[in-house]
């Protein structure tokens, strides 16, 4: 799609994105925006407001339904607006009751994950399709990257999953409580949208989730990281997998573009502006067996964090097709954890959830494929 700016009544500065069919898409529009739309039809801001709130409240997606708003409005509203999620192509259901579905996305299709708990439910939602950092542990990294998701297509995979969840009323389905940004792609290479993005999770108009319930991975693309801080609060996951750049080049090719170094000194600059979990980051390292399991990565690692306030999530690998990798053994995880423990870092063991479906970390595909582009 091109990213050309459009010129059409009654919304002249939209970028072409947030069209379908000459439409004004809304999910695409935050608050600030969407009161600009309504301004442009003549209305009042504070109608925006009341039409944010059946949209991402109450998943309405026909404005007939709105019953609060005039009929006026909602003739202009078909007129010159839609509301268009990304749609299920596929749902798949694991044994541990986590759910993953295909969404299309145009000609492409996405996974979306839903893991729930006893009083909460996570979704893991993606922010491109396939991904262009070819880390080498990763399935989703070896079919390459095709493009970014609109701002619609990121949060039209809450609201499509929040549609299911609301509708199906199905008891021990829990409405979404947390958001991770861990699904296809990096977050921060798709920066504006998935910020965009972000603002609507947090408005009490939007989703309304806390801050301290949304995280955003990363690999390490320092410049965006640095950018993140200034745009939006909230907790921040970072991919690690490696306590030096020597084994980390080899496992994450960003690496060689932004060492370990650079990435740390990035996270302490947004942790000096993030309120979202206390001034901590989380520190995702994946378990490769006899890779970077180790003793001596163990304190290796832990050398390297002493200054860093963190918590560490070890997870344990998760197999997918043509991988030369293989998954840590229990005695080999226990050991690594009990050590980081023992030398003062608060660390957990991330259980394996949806593994059974390929839903687990790791394991998400672009259905069918898409051509390859991996930078490295």
């Amino acid at each position: 799609m091109s990213d050309k700016m459009v010129t059409f009544a009654p919304f002249a500065c939209c970028n072409n994105s947030y069209i379908r069919n000459q439409k004004v898409n809304l999910l695409e529009l935050n608050r600030k925006k969407m009161r600009e739309f309504f301004i442009s039809l003549g209305s009042k801001a504070f109608h925006a407001d009341q039409v944010m709130k059946w949209i991402y409240h109450h998943y309405c997606d026909d404005f007939q339904n709105m019953t609060n708003i005039n009929k006026s409005l909602r003739l202009k509203l078909m007129k010159f607006a839609v509301i268009i999620a990304p749609k299920v192509a596929k749902e798949v259901r694991s044994c541990d009751g986590t759910i993953k579905w295909s969404l299309n996305v145009g000609n492409q299709f996405i996974e979306t994950v839903y893991i729930p708990y006893k009083n909460r439910a996570t979704l893991c939602i993606s922010s491109q399709v396939g991904c262009a950092l070819g880390c080498k542990f990763c399935y989703t990294a070896q079919q390459g990257f095709s493009r970014n998701l609109s701002i619609s297509e990121i949060i039209g995979q809450i609201w499509c999953v929040s549609n299911i969840i609301h509708s199906r009323l199905i008891r021990d389905m829990h409405p979404i409580t947390n958001v991770v940004m861990m699904g296809m792609g990096e977050p921060l290479l798709n920066l504006n949208n998935v910020v965009q993005s972000i603002n609507i999770m947090l408005d009490s108009c939007g989703f309304g989730i806390s801050k301290r319930r949304i995280t955003l991975s990363t690999s390490g693309i320092v410049p965006a990281l640095d950018k993140l801080g200034e745009m939006v609060d909230i907790s921040l996951a970072v991919s690690l997998h490696a306590p030096n750049d020597n084994l980390r080049d080899k496992i994450l090719p960003i690496n060689k573009k932004y060492n370990i170094k650079m990435l740390l000194e990035s996270i302490k600059r947004y942790l000096t502006k993030s309120k979202a979990k206390r001034g901590i980051v989380t520190i995702e390292y994946v378990l490769l067996s006899h890779v970077n399991d180790h003793i001596h990565h163990a304190y290796e690692l832990a050398k390297l964090l002493r200054d860093l306030p963190c918590k560490i999530n070890l997870i344990p690998w998760n197999e997918f097709p043509g991988s030369l990798y293989h998954c840590s053994s229990n005695n080999r995880i226990f050991r690594f954890s009990k050590i980081l423990t023992e030398l003062g870092f608060n660390n957990t063991i991330r259980k394996n959830r949806g593994g059974d479906i390929n839903a687990a970390c790791g394991q998400l595909s672009v259905s069918g494929g898409v051509k390859s582009n991996v930078h490295k």
